[in-house]
């Protein structure tokens, strides 16, 4: 029986841990909490930070995995690229993984070759901002350096914002550095990818929709993108020589593209596949592609099928709620009634805290939906959020 370890157990992992186990493979999964979801669906369970590549190696070590993988966050690919390099396996090496995480590394990259993105500067400290403010004002966006989903990334359109924004995000960097990116304008699309033995294939081009200034976490993506053929076809040649930059060769792909009046310009580039139930959902809805399952087998070796089978619409909707008390959900039956729904998922349970969507892990749930058209189903999840109501108690 072949292995497989991958790195992380929570709910983003829980659909290649599934899909692995229904291939046949014995699943070993690593992850600090002894909670997650995912180890109920594992042969074995490792209590280990998914970034502790030493602790990691160790595990390797004892598992003696003929794959290894993660799905969906960016950090733990360091520890699959460690692990690939040590035991000969599939997988991106390390030193493209920490391009494809170090936000930094990943803009200096597009920068030596050229690829359209935005201006950038580097500080670590107030100083450095001071001596920043000389050169760019406000509009920007702040950023840390070795953060995700939209943690401590925040825009900062007035002079005496800046310091505190500053503050903030690098409280999110764990290594202290700060990225001030030029704060661009327009629809913001990602690009799905799939590059087997350095062939990339660009799988759907995904238009979404983010709660806008200053903190810009997604609230709703939607597949295939209803931007122009040409601004496509532009979108589509920037996240190839995206992936080409970074060198990723053997690895799906997610970017990150806003389209400004100058033009496509890169956000950033993740090795791996994309979140927010864009692979897991939304690609095998517009398409037919299971993008989980090729890459387990491109971790195992293996060439993929990844020929879409059809062109349909689909859409993933995420629910605004008032913040405070979580009372009661009513109405998911009504709105599960729809055949054009096909998932809805309340991460929220009675009595616990509303928060304001400041980052993705603050939001409340989302309904998923498959049409003909993406426009039919962004209608129909919009409309399945408009039946389910929240009782939510102020603070």
């Amino acid at each position: 029986m072949k292995k497989i370890l991958i790195i992380g157990a929570g709910v983003l992992q829980l659909p290649a841990i599934q899909k692995a186990k229904g291939l046949g493979l014995q699943v070993a999964v690593v992850d600090m909490d002894c909670n997650a979801p995912g180890i109920l669906y594992a042969d074995c369970y490792f209590e280990v930070s998914t970034n502790d590549v030493a602790n990691i190696l160790s595990v390797a070590e004892i598992f003696r995995p003929d794959a290894v993988m993660t799905l969906a966050t960016d950090m733990p690919m360091r520890s699959v690229a460690a692990v690939a390099e040590k035991f000969g396996l599939h997988a991106i090496s390390p030193d493209v993984a920490v391009r494809a995480t170090d936000k930094i590394e990943m803009i200096r990259c597009f920068e030596t070759y050229k690829i359209p993105h935005p201006w950038f500067e580097v500080i670590t400290s107030e100083k450095e901002l001071d001596t920043l403010l000389v050169k760019h004002l406000p509009p920007f966006i702040m950023k840390p350096n070795d953060a995700s989903g939209s943690r401590g990334v925040i825009l900062v359109d007035d002079i005496q914002e800046v310091r505190g924004a500053f503050l903030y995000s690098k409280s999110i960097s764990k290594s202290g550095f700060v990225l001030i990116e030029e704060y661009m304008q327009g629809p913001e699309v990602s690009v799905e990818v799939m590059t087997i033995k350095g062939q990339t294939t660009v799988l759907a081009v995904t238009d979404k929709l983010t709660t806008g200034a200053p903190f810009f976490v997604e609230m709703g993506h939607s597949q295939p993108s209803v931007l122009s053929n040409e601004i496509i076809e532009k979108v589509k040649d920037i996240a190839i020589k995206a992936v080409q930059a970074i060198g990723i060769d053997n690895s799906p792909s997610h970017v990150e593209i806003i389209v400004t009046e100058d033009g496509p310009k890169l956000v950033e580039i993740g090795a791996r596949l994309g979140g927010d139930c864009i692979t897991t959902y939304l690609i095998p809805l517009s398409i037919g592609v299971d993008m989980v399952t090729a890459c387990i087998l491109l971790a195992l070796g293996q060439e993929p099928d990844i020929l879409p089978k059809y062109q349909k619409g689909a859409a993933i909707r995420y629910v605004k709620c008032k913040k405070g008390i979580l009372q009661d959900i009513i109405g998911l039956d009504k709105a599960m009634s729809d055949p054009n729904i096909k998932h809805i998922e309340i991460v929220k349970k009675v009595g616990d805290k509303i928060i304001p969507v400041h980052s993705s892990g603050d939001r409340v749930g989302y309904v998923i939906a498959q049409a003909t058209t993406p426009l039919e189903a962004i209608r129909a999840s919009e409309k399945a959020l408009n039946e389910i109501k929240f009782e939510v108690k102020e603070e």
